[in-house]
Formats: structure tokens, C-alpha cells, sequence
């Protein structure tokens, strides 16, 4: 099975996540280093809709502008405009695979898709 995880390896949640695809089975993990490459704004929106949630959830607001820019309560395509011209602004990690898309937040959750 592939799983692609876009990943920041600042960041703890993110790190956790890579390690428990890395120790499953059978999983072959592409890592995606989304700071650096960041998804499209039309990427972002086929992962929300596949992980069944709004792009705004998938919003990071800690330690960003995203509540002064209004991002909280704007439309998914502003979200996923604004994140995909500023990659800090996505909640990781993200994983995909053939099963579907989890925020591993906590990391435990990328599970339901493996």
C-alpha cells in the first residue's frame, strides 16, 4: 500500500506520524515536505473531501495570521487558495492512501486508513 504524508519534521505530530507509517507493513511512504513543495490549492481541496471535512479544519492557526486574515470562517476554496500560497498554514500531517485521507492529529488516527 502507498501512503504520501505531507510532513514538517519541526513538528512532533508530524514526526510521530511518519514513524507509524514507516513501522507498518507492507506500507510504501512517499514524504512529501509541504513547506518546501507545497500541494496545489486544487490538491488541498480533493484531500479535505476525501478525509470528509471542511478545508478550514484542516486550517492551522497556532502560531499563524489565519484568524487576523479571517481564514476561520471563509469558504474552502479561500482556505485552500491561501494555504496553497502559504504552506504554513496547513494543519499536519496530512496522509493519503488508497483508503482515503486522516489529519493525524493525534497520529494514532492515519490507523483508519491503513
Amino acid at each position: 500500500m502507498k501512503a504520501t504524508i505531507w510532513h514538517n519534521p519541526a513538528c512532533s505530530k508530524s514526526r510521530q506520524a511518519l514513524e507509524l507509517l514507516e513501522a507498518t507493513p507492507g506500507v510504501d511512504v512517499e514524504v512529501v515536505l509541504y513547506l518546501k513543495t507545497p500541494p496545489s490549492a486544487e490538491k488541498l481541496a480533493q484531500l479535505y473531501r476525501d478525509a470528509g471535512m471542511a478545508a478550514r479544519e484542516g486550517l492551522r492557526t497556532s502560531g499563524t495570521d489565519a484568524t487576523e486574515r479571517g481564514l476561520t470562517t471563509a469558504d474552502d476554496a479561500t482556505v485552500t487558495a491561501a494555504m496553497a500560497a502559504d504552506p504554513k498554514l496547513i494543519e499536519r500531517p496530512l496522509v493519503e492512501t488508497g483508503k482515503g485521507v486522516r489529519l493525524g492529529r493525534p497520529p494514532e488516527r492515519i490507523r483508519e486508513i491503513l
